[in-house]
């Protein structure tokens, strides 16, 4: 098995805010795994709060490959290599070169189309609800909250788009004071669910807490061993393929976390159609979903996913599966 690593730069169509860092474009590395002729692709950009970047994994990925492998399969690579993008690009290269070998579809079971999220970048609560109007044949909107204005944010967004369902994500940027005052607030203003409010090393003040709106780990859900800690805290998780370490793990996790009784939610980090579609064989079993990285690109890769007001369709056999 042969492999080649490829550092590419998309930028974004505007900058892109969070409540702890900003972007114009994102680094993705593409990974692509040959054998007999065939050859599979995957991608990943990193988890940038755990220090990831297209450069470490592509170095992790070299040196995983240093000792030559002979017959690597999705089930070693779970324990051969710990979780994260450098995984998660291996992992989902797997699978469409195993797809291709086999000459098979992996979206063989096609669902309806998927209805996505849009994400609304950090911002003035003028500015997003400007956006929000832009964005009005989006269904779902998705907001970026810091501790300032957020609820000034969101009660601008809704008065500007009183038909939209809205979840919002707080990367971490609450305390749980905030938390208590916020969250009734929230409930009022209609929002579904709150991603991530607190530092992930802080969430167990979430313990006994009945928020009135869902709570969803994010940062703190990478991988299934997680799940134990979350019980009692959250009520849903945000799976991300780059969390998990790819889709093989990712899959597992699903079926864990609702045995436990999470609600689930499938998310991405930006990237183009090549990173979110493997996440779309997880989304028919999600009650929310966060697929909207192409759609915050100047321009995608070809072959790339359908959206048409917020739904998805399955990709082209081209682009990936």
């Amino acid at each position: 098995m042969n492999v080649t690593t490829t550092i590419e730069t998309w930028p974004l169509h505007k900058p892109f805010r969070i409540s702890r860092r900003e972007c114009n474009s994102v680094e993705t590395l593409m990974v692509c795994l040959s054998k007999n002729g065939i050859t599979g692709r995957g991608e990943a950009s990193g988890i940038n709060y755990k220090g990831e970047t297209v450069a470490t994994m592509k170095r992790d990925i070299e040196h995983f490959f240093s000792t030559p492998i002979s017959n690597l399969t999705r089930s070693a690579l779970l324990e051969l290599m710990p979780p994260g993008g450098a995984r998660c690009a291996l992992d989902c290269a797997l699978w469409d070169l195993e797809a291709k070998t086999n000459g098979t579809h992996v979206f063989v079971d096609r669902k309806p189309n998927i209805q996505t999220a849009f994400t609304l970048s950090l911002d003035t609560p003028e500015k997003m609800a400007a956006n929000a109007i832009a964005a009005a044949n989006q269904p779902v909107l998705k907001l970026k909250l810091g501790g300032t204005h957020a609820i000034e944010c969101v009660r601008a967004v809704r008065a500007a788009r009183p038909d939209a369902k809205i979840i919002v994500d707080a990367n971490e940027a609450l305390s749980f004071d905030d938390l208590k005052i916020v969250a009734p607030l929230l409930h009022n203003a209609g929002v579904a669910l709150i991603e991530q409010p607190l530092s992930r090393d802080a969430d167990a003040a979430l313990i006994g807490y009945k928020s009135p709106v869902l709570l969803c780990a994010d940062e703190s859900c990478m991988t299934r061993h997680d799940l134990p800690n979350l019980i009692g805290r959250y009520g849903a998780i945000n799976i991300k393929l780059e969390k998990t370490g790819g889709l093989t793990e990712a899959l597992l996790l699903a079926e864990d976390a609702q045995i436990h009784g999470f609600e689930l939610m499938v998310g991405c980090m930006l990237g183009t159609s090549l990173a979110m579609a493997p996440a779309m064989l997880i989304a028919a079993q999600c009650s929310f979903v966060d697929l909207d990285g192409p759609l915050l690109l100047a321009q995608d890769r070809a072959y790339g996913i359908s959206y048409d007001e917020g739904n998805m369709d399955y990709p082209h056999p081209t682009l990936w599966g």
